[in-house]
């Protein structure tokens, strides 16, 4: 099976963005279901996330499957998409809105961050959450959550369509993270999606920039002629 990472110009671009303007642009778009619900990040701090979806998916765990000891073995599905997650990629994890039992623990973490990989996303629980929070891999979840994976999870299925927090993922979905939200954005719409995100964000500081100047809303936000007039004549003299 082959992965697609993203181009190196898009990748940079979304950098630039937030998780309010994309859900914007996928809004105006007719996407309304793409904020991924219930998980926030172990570490606010780190810069956006941002790279193509890679899936897996948890079923409820069954006593003669899955006990202590259990991911040594070799057919573990978690444990062999540990070691076929490409870099490049979020891994985004399907445990059914369970939020008191680890979908993740540290070692499995660190192991994503050797192989290069960009996030871990997880409407569940993260164990040894200090210890990832100290790294340089941005991961969202639904809080710490002390008990093992195998007390509640099985591992079913990867690189497959799950739901997230409520919100369907499609391998090769564009996932983005930041402070505020995870936010996907379908593949084929990435492109323009970002330039659009982009542009967003430099208009945005512009009309900040004049409600900080003592200006009134009306007129600002929404920007009237008038106000889309003056933004492009800063855009043109590299003022805005």
């Amino acid at each position: 099976m082959t992965y697609q990472d993203i181009p190196a110009e898009l990748r940079a671009s979304l950098m630039k963005t937030s998780a309010a303007s994309i859900s914007t642009q996928l809004i105006r778009r007719g996407l309304r279901n793409v904020a991924i619900r219930g998980v926030r990040p172990l570490n606010p701090d780190l810069p956006p996330m941002v790279g193509p979806a890679f899936t897996l998916r948890y079923v409820p765990a069954r006593e003669d499957l899955d006990a202590y000891g259990s991911g040594g073995d070799p057919q573990n599905i978690q444990r062999q998409a540990i070691e076929v997650a490409p870099s490049g990629h979020v891994f985004v994890v399907d445990c059914r809105g369970v939020t008191d039992i680890a979908g993740i623990g540290a070692i499995l973490g660190r192991r994503l961050l050797q192989r290069g990989l960009t996030g871990i996303v997880l409407d569940g629980g993260v164990r040894d959450t200090h210890a990832l929070a100290v790294t340089d891999m941005p991961v969202y979840c639904a809080g710490p959550s002390a008990p093992p994976n195998y007390t509640g999870h099985h591992a079913a299925d990867m690189n497959i369509v799950i739901s997230c927090g409520g919100v369907a993922v499609y391998p090769g979905d564009i996932i983005f993270g930041d402070c505020e939200a995870v936010v996907v954005i379908p593949r084929h719409l990435a492109e323009e999606i970002a330039a659009d995100a982009v542009e967003m964000e430099r208009r945005e500081r512009f009309l900040f920039a004049q409600i900080e100047e003592g200006n009134s809303i009306n007129g600002v936000y929404p920007p009237s002629e008038e106000t889309l007039h003056r933004y492009a004549i800063a855009c043109e003299h590299g003022l805005a």
